[in-house]
Order: structure tokens, then C-alpha cells, then sequence
């Protein structure tokens, strides 16, 4: 913008103007009062005129040697400057004329007075002087507007300075004083951090507008940058909230996973910290086909956010949940799904590490059996041998004697064997499919037949002893199908149902059992039932119609520790 009327300009215009009319006001009254310097000498010569007239009239009557002299006088007084003044052309017509009149007049006069006709100017003196005052009449009211004009030039001066000074005032408060309030009025609106403050006059021809007009264009860059910044500060602070809940919610589900076991109740406490923290309306952990725990309430049409759980590059879980778009935000859920993985991983590692202390434990009973009884139990057939070889064959009662003895050792010692085997079982595996692959690999070496294997039972549910009583109960029931069904096809299925029970299924298409007590001198059937009702279930042996033996285990997990069955939906 250009500045087209500078205020200074402006001022400096209008004190010129305001100067200017002083001196032509103050001018015109010197003037005027300059041409009246002699008014009052032509007022006083032309009234003394009228005396020297009557003196002229008694000198006519009298002595006549002043007469010349009078009559010069008069010509004298006539002619003065003062008078003379009298027929300039500024000077009223008026004036001129009477001054005209007494002039043309008084040559009349003064040729009857040298002719000395005193009758002629005794009858025309009183004209001549009426003339004389009329001349002095018009003289004084030349004077008097003389008068007249001084002072209307001095009103008139007065009324324009002051009208010029009150329209500068006026123009001046109008383009100086109240945009620069207006600039002060809005530099404090925005002071208070506010921008919206009355527009100002941009339009103004001075430095004011051009003022105005940067002024409005930086509180416009400004309300931008300080919009921008309050945006930015909105921002930050949302994100330290909602790192702030991110990192309670986190605490909170460490807190819930750091203790000496982890187990279900934990992974419990993780989802319902997390239900309770975050807008998530429904919750669940699901580890492979056969384990899930879940908070909140599921809904029909809401839309599912899904997260793998990933630990070294394994998927060990899925997580998934039910919430309002964009809430709780990816990277929570992400710490949480990692969380979760380190916390199904330490469960698993825990649960492996308890197996292996058992399983040290049944190795160390193992060694002691084999160091003590089994080498007793050697002995005892070996000294059975030479007690069979010095005593007479033809002695057949003690023969026989022998023999059962024998038989009675034999089967113990049989058992014993087994017994170790059963307790020196190894897994290298802590989740219970894994270990029951490991455990029924061998076995398919020991036959020809098919050992087919389906297990549902979430490892999560059972702790390391019932998942090694179940492993022991399982190779229990598919050795004894090996040794004595002769079977083509044996299967082991385990699954849960809605209302927590386990129960494990060993069938095979063999001979059938032949009897459903256990045979004298064998134990594995009572180990068996033993073993089942550690767990707190049932072991049941029967023969089904299609041939073969069928062996159930039914039990259920401890309260609190299996959660399978989903919370009724709720629209």
C-alpha cells in the first residue's frame, strides 16, 4: 500500500493554512487600520473648514487685511493631504463626490469674497457649510466602516482559523487518534491471546493505514501460528494422556503378570485391567483351537480389531477385541499383545521346568528301583536258578514250588521294568499336544499299528503333575493296546467340553479286553485308575459293540482355571 497523505504532510498542510489565514486576517485589519491613520486629521481640517468659513464672512464685515491671509488658510486646509487622500479610487464615491462638491463650491465663494460681495455670501455660507457637513458626515462613516471592515475581517479570520483548526482536529482524531485506539484496543485483544478485536480501517490514505493494514495481515499470520500452536499443544498434550494411560494400562497388566507363577488368574487380570482402563467393549485371548479366556461382552454387529501374538517370530496367541474406532490405540494393543506373548512363553517355560523336576524326581526314584529292587529282584531269580538246578527233578512239589516262585519273580521283575520305563518317560515339549507327539512317537515303532492322535485339551488348563498323569495314563492305556489287542488302528482323542470336563478316549479295533478286573499280578490297570483319580476323575473300561476296548478318563479342571464357554452375546 502506498501512503498517499502523510500525516505529517497533512499537519503541516493545515498549519500552513491556519498561518496563512492569520496573516491575511491580520493583513487586512493592518491594512485597513493603515488607511485610517489621517481619518481623523481629514475629519478634523474638514470640520475646521466650517470655521474658517464664518471667519472668511466676518473678515468681509470687518477688517479686510486678514482676508488674504484667511484665504490662504482655507486653500491650505482644502488642499491637505488628509483631504487629498479623499479622492484616491478606494475611497467611497460618496466621499469623492462631496469632497467634489465643496471644492466647486468654495470657487465659487472665494471669487465673491475677493470681489467683496457680502450679501451674496451671507445668503450662500449656510449652504456651503451644510455642504462642509455633509462632506464630514460621509467622512466619519468612511471611518466607521473602515472600523467595520477591520473587525468583520478579524471575525471572519477567527470563525476560519477556528473552523480549519476544529476540521483538522476533526480529521485528525478520525485518521489519527481513533485508529491508533483502535490499534491499542486491538494490540490488547491480542495481548490476551484473543484475535477477535473490531476490524480496523485499512482504507486510510495516511501511514495509519498502511499501519493498520500490516498490523491486520501479522494478527492474521499470528492467530494462525498461535491456532497452529494451540493445535500442536492439543496434540502433545493428547498424546501424553494417552501415553499416559498407555503406560498405566501397561503397568497395571505388568503388575498382574510379575509374580512367581503365571497362570490363568494372570492372564485374567491382564484383560479385565485392560477392559477396565480402555473403551473396550469385549476382550479375548485365543491360544490355537483349544484355550480362550475372555472380558466384556461381545457384540453381534461390532467390528473386530485382531492382533497376532508373536514371540521370535512364533505366533503363540490371538488377540482380539471389540471397541469404538480408533480407541484403545494399535501400539497399546501391540505392547499388550507382546506382553502377552512373554507371558504365555514364561507359562509354557515354567510348566516345562516343573515337567523336568518331576521328571528328575521319577529318575531319581527310577535309579534307586534299579540300583536296589531290580538288583535284588536279579538276584533273587538268579539264586531261584540254582535253587531250581539242586533240587531233584523227581521232586515235583517242590518243583512246582519252584516254578510259581519263579513265575511270581519273573512278573514282578516284568513289572519293575515297565515301572522304569514309566518313570524315566522324558518330554522336551511344555504345551500338551507337543507332548503327547513326543511321547506316542516311539510307540508307533514298538507296532504295526495306526496311532492316531486328536487332542483339544488347552495346555493352559492342566499344570505340569496332571498333564504328566495324563501323559502316563495315555501311554499306559496305548501300551496295553500294543502288548495284548493285537490292534490294527489305535486312537487317542482328548477334548473339553462347554463346561470345563476333559475327557481323553483310548480305542482300539483289537481282540478286546478279556476281562475287566486286573489280572493277578499285574497293576497297570490299577496304576491307571490311580493315576485318574489324582486328577479328580474317573477311568472306565468297557468293550464297545464294534469290537475292541474302549478306555474313557473323564475330570474336570480346578475351579477358576478353565475358561472355554463365551458370555451370552448381547445385542
Amino acid at each position: 500500500m502506498i501512503v498517499k497523505r502523510s500525516v505529517s504532510t497533512s499537519l503541516a498542510r493545515a498549519f500552513f493554512y491556519i498561518v496563512l489565514l492569520s496573516l491575511l486576517s491580520t493583513g487586512i485589519a493592518m491594512l485597513t487600520l493603515a488607511s485610517s491613520l489621517r481619518d481623523a486629521e481629514a475629519v478634523n481640517v474638514a470640520g475646521s473648514l466650517r470655521m474658517q468659513s464664518y471667519r472668511l464672512g466676518y473678515d468681509l464685515q470687518g477688517d479686510r487685511g486678514q482676508l488674504d491671509k484667511h484665504l490662504e488658510q482655507y486653500a491650505q486646509s482644502l488642499r491637505s493631504p488628509a483631504l487629498l487622500k479623499t479622492e484616491k479610487f478606494w475611497v467611497p464615491a460618496e466621499v469623492r463626490e462631496r469632497f467634489k462638491v465643496i471644492n466647486y463650491a468654495w470657487l465659487e465663494m472665494e471669487s465673491h469674497i475677493r470681489n467683496g460681495d457680502i450679501a451674496w455670501y451671507q445668503a450662500h455660507i449656510s449652504g456651503y457649510v451644510e455642504q462642509i457637513d455633509l462632506f464630514v458626515l460621509a467622512l466619519q462613516h468612511y471611518a466607521e466602516r473602515k472600523m467595520m471592515q477591520v473587525v468583520i475581517a478579524s471575525v471572519v479570520g477567527f470563525i476560519a482559523i477556528f473552523t480549519l483548526v476544529f476540521f483538522t482536529l476533526r480529521r485528525f482524531r478520525h485518521q489519527v487518534v481513533a485508529p491508533l485506539n483502535k490499534l491499542m484496543e486491538a494490540s490488547r485483544t491480542i495481548e490476551r491471546g484473543e484475535f477477535d478485536y473490531p476490524p480496523l480501517n485499512t482504507q486510510l490514505p495516511n501511514e495509519l493505514g498502511l499501519l493498520s493494514q500490516t498490523f491486520t495481515r501479522m494478527s492474521g499470520e499470528l492467530h494462525k501460528l498461535y491456532r497452529s500452536l494451540e493445535e500442536s499443544v492439543q496434540e502433545k498434550t493428547l498424546d501424553l494422556q494417552e501415553a499416559n494411560r498407555t503406560l498405566e494400562v501397561l503397568y497395571a497388566c505388568s503388575q498382574a503378570l510379575t509374580v512367581s507363577t503365571i497362570d490363568q488368574h494372570c492372564f485374567e487380570r491382564v484383560l479385565q485391567q485392560v477392559r477396565q482402563k480402555t473403551p473396550v467393549n469385549y476382550l479375548e485371548m485365543k491360544t490355537g483351537e483349544n484355550w480362550k479366556i475372555q472380558e466384556g461382552v461381545q457384540q453381534d454387529n461390532a467390528p473386530w480389531q485382531t492382533l497376532p501374538i508373536v514371540l521370535e517370530d512364533k505366533e503363540l496367541a490371538l488377540l482380539r477385541w471389540q471397541a469404538p474406532a480408533g480407541v484403545p490405540p494399535l501400539p497399546l494393543m501391540q505392547s499388550l499383545a507382546n506382553m502377552l506373548g512373554r507371558g504365555l512363553y514364561f507359562n509354557q517355560a515354567q510348566k516345562h521346568y516343573q515337567q523336568l523336576l518331576l521328571m528328575e524326581e521319577r529318575a531319581t526314584i527310577a535309579r534307586e528301583l534299579h540300583d536296589s529292587l531290580a538288583q535284588v529282584l536279579s538276584y533273587l531269580r538268579i539264586q531261584l536258578t540254582l535253587l531250581k538246578r539242586a533240587v531233584p527233578a523227581e521232586n515235583q512239589p517242590a518243583q512246582r514250588i519252584i516254578n510259581d516262585f519263579s513265575q511270581a519273580l519273573n512278573d514282578a521283575y516284568r513289572q519293575l521294568r515297565e515301572l522304569l520305563t514309566t518313570f524315566r518317560l522324558t518330554l522336551q515339549q511344555a504345551d500338551l499336544p507337543s507332548a503327547l507327539q513326543e511321547m506316542i512317537a516311539p510307540l508307533r515303532n514298538q507296532t504295526e499299528a495306526a496311532i492316531t492322535l486328536d487332542c483339544h485339551i488347552p495346555t493352559q488348563a492342566l499344570d505340569a503333575s496332571q498333564q504328566v498323569h495324563l501323559l502316563q495314563i495315555i501311554r499306559e492305556g496305548v501300551l496295553n493296546a500294543i502288548k495284548h489287542a493285537q490292534a490294527r488302528k489305535i486312537s487317542v482323542s482328548c477334548s473339553t467340553s462347554a463346561s470345563g470336563i476333559h475327557t481323553v478316549n483310548i480305542l482300539d479295533d483289537g481282540t478286546g479286553i478279556a476281562s475287566l478286573t486286573e489280572p493277578e499280578g499285574h497293576y497297570g490297570l490299577n496304576i491307571m485308575h490311580e493315576r485318574a483319580a489324582r486328577l479328580g476323575g474317573e477311568l472306565t473300561i468297557s468293550r464297545p459293540d464294534s469290537g475292541g476296548t474302549l478306555i474313557t478318563m473323564s475330570f474336570r479342571a480346578p475351579p477358576g482355571d478353565w475358561v472355554t464357554h463365551e458370555t451370552p452375546v448381547k445385542p
